[in-house]
């Protein structure tokens, strides 16, 4: 059977983007060029003030001046620990002018894996913002033991007259000063700086492994961004983007690039809130948005009407349970979409067609926004490349794509082939008409009898069961073989063996779960774009409570 690859891409090459022959690299400076030519802001702050163009790259052009008189220069790296706000934007920008590199922090990691990312990037200043909210950063950046970080010279300190108490001269050893990003007459759009050297590094999840440091240069980052424009509609009138996922993941930086390269005005909220965002919609006329099921519950909660005259609010689903929901509010008229997308290919990388029907429409995967992209289905087992609708590993080789492993050659050469496909290590299938349906990560999809099946399948029928609130499923080897188990949230009236009836009505014998335990809570871990379920902890659990149940 033909092993189908689509779409066809000749000539699309291996790695990130590249200039086309005769055509200029694009660069981030390039994404302005649309925000150029419409009148009125192209950002409103959290407090609702308008910053046009010429605005934003005043507050660049005084970003610049202050990483030179840092002695920032090309080929060195900033760390950037800093919530949604215009000043890290202007960062980021000044960055691709100077040829500096910068390595993203999420606000909600604490010492060690601060420590991790200045080491691994080898990051020679750290800028931080420490008065936002109730996270005491500069206590989080005093247990680091500073003869850890021999590339870390100086810190520098956003808003620093917010601090509570005095400001101390040194940190880990290090100068500490303030940060004044003011600004300065715009020097105008970058034509010099390298468009291939790495621009940004966003830390791997790292569940199984220490995080590895995602490289994208300018011309990844730019090119995806202006393949969006088309794929979510940033460029139809009207349009107005909310900008509630934070910029140190590629969820919340690639929409906000997209945005800006579509001419949509973004409102910058420092982090998402539920209530504040709603407000925002309401008064604002925004008409995309992007975050994670739980996000949109929440918001649907509040008022169920809130979405509906909305254009776009691309979704991926992290929390457990929330199918159900989602697919509901998708038929009765709410324009969700499932997205996909990895730090290595880009966020928003594939979007569902909008005339889908509900249950398609809310499923992970889409259609590739970049028709240069290329999608594949590889059987994990055989190797062999596999037929449309046949679930198996995922690869792509995409213009978006990463460009490596930041000083990591080894892990950059086991996750690209020597065709330049990334090896997502995600599971799903392709469609006949060109897009493809995201099911699990391969670590979390499970072989029974033979099948490679996506252990949401048993959750979902386990979830309708009396007495289930919610359901994980993993797999353990029992008696010779992959046997799945359940871990649920009980309800009212739980009972073990009625749910696994409920399920052998329901379900092929093999996909049956021969143990189902009930817990309060499921472990999980933090990341930029929420909480995730940590599969691997369940499956340690589900051994562990075997062996005590062996006599």
């Amino acid at each position: 059977m033909h092993a189908p690859v689509m779409p066809s891409a000749a000539g699309s090459g291996a790695g990130p983007a590249t200039a086309a022959a005769g055509t200029a690299p694009l660069r981030l400076d390039d994404l302005l060029t649309a925000a150029r030519g419409r009148p009125g802001p192209v950002f409103f702050t959290e407090e609702g003030a308008g910053i046009d163009a010429s605005g934003f790259e005043a507050l660049v052009a005084g970003a610049v001046g202050f990483l030179r008189a840092q002695g920032v220069g090309p080929g060195d790296r900033i760390a950037l620990w800093h919530v949604n706000r215009l000043d890290w934007l202007a960062i980021l920008f000044a960055c691709a002018r100077i040829g500096a590199a910068v390595a993203v922090v999420n606000t909600r990691y604490r010492t060690a894996e601060l420590g991790h990312i200045l080491r691994a990037s080898g990051a020679g200043l750290l800028i931080l913002a420490p008065g936002f909210g109730k996270i005491d950063f500069l206590d989080i950046l005093a247990g680091l033991d500073g003869a850890d970080l021999p590339e870390l010279s100086r810190i520098a300190l956003l808003d620093a007259d917010t601090v509570s108490g005095a400001v101390p001269d040194r940190l880990i050893g290090r100068p500490v000063q303030a940060a004044r990003i003011g600004v300065m007459a715009p020097s105008g759009a970058d034509g010099t700086s390298d468009a291939g050297a790495p621009l940004v590094f966003f830390t791997t999840s790292g569940t199984t492994s220490a995080p590895k440091l995602v490289t994208h240069c300018q011309q990844s980052l730019a090119f995806h961004a202006r393949a969006c424009v088309a794929a979510f509609g940033f460029d139809a009138p009207g349009a107005g983007f909310a900008a509630t996922m934070p910029y140190c993941g590629v969820y919340g930086l690639n929409a906000q690039l997209a945005a800006l390269a579509g001419g949509a005005p973004s409102h910058i909220l420092p982090m998402f809130e539920a209530e504040r965002t709603a407000a925002l919609i309401r008064d604002n006329g925004v008409t995309h948005l992007f975050g994670s099921d739980e996000m949109f519950r929440r918001l649907m909660e509040i008022d169920p009407g809130l979405l509906d005259a909305m254009v776009c609010c691309g979704f991926a689903s992290f929390t457990p349970g929330l199918g159900p929901l989602m697919e509901a509010a998708a038929a009765r008229g709410v324009p969700l979409r499932g997205v996909y997308g990895s730090s290595e290919v880009c966020a928003l990388f594939a979007v569902q067609d909008a005339g889908l029907a509900a249950e398609e429409r809310v499923k992970g995967g889409g259609r590739p926004a970049a028709g240069q992209s290329v999608v594949r289905v590889r059987d994990p087992e055989s190797g062999a490349l596999l037929p449309h609708g046949a679930p198996g590993a995922l690869e792509f080789r995409s213009p978006s794509q990463f460009t490596g492993y930041f000083r990591n050659p080894g892990a950059t050469r086991e996750a690209v082939d020597g065709d330049g496909f990334f090896r997502s290590g995600d599971m799903g299938y392709t469609r006949g008409d060109g897009s493809f349906v995201y099911l699990a990560r391969m670590g979390d999809a499970i072989r029974l009898s033979g099948f490679l099946t996506d252990p949401a399948e048993i959750e979902e029928v386990l979830k309708t069961a009396p007495g289930v609130g919610d359901a994980q499923v993993v797999a353990v080897v029992q008696g010779g073989q992959n046997r799945p188990v359940a871990f649920v949230i009980p309800a009212d009236g739980f009972d073990a063996e009625t749910v696994l009836s409920h399920a052998r009505g329901r379900l092929a014998a093999f996909k049956v779960p021969f143990r189902v335990w009930p817990v309060e809570s499921f472990p999980t871990t933090d990341s930029a774009n929420g909480l995730k379920v940590q599969r691997a902890r369940l499956r340690d659990m589900a051994e562990a409570r075997l062996k005590e149940e062996a006599p």
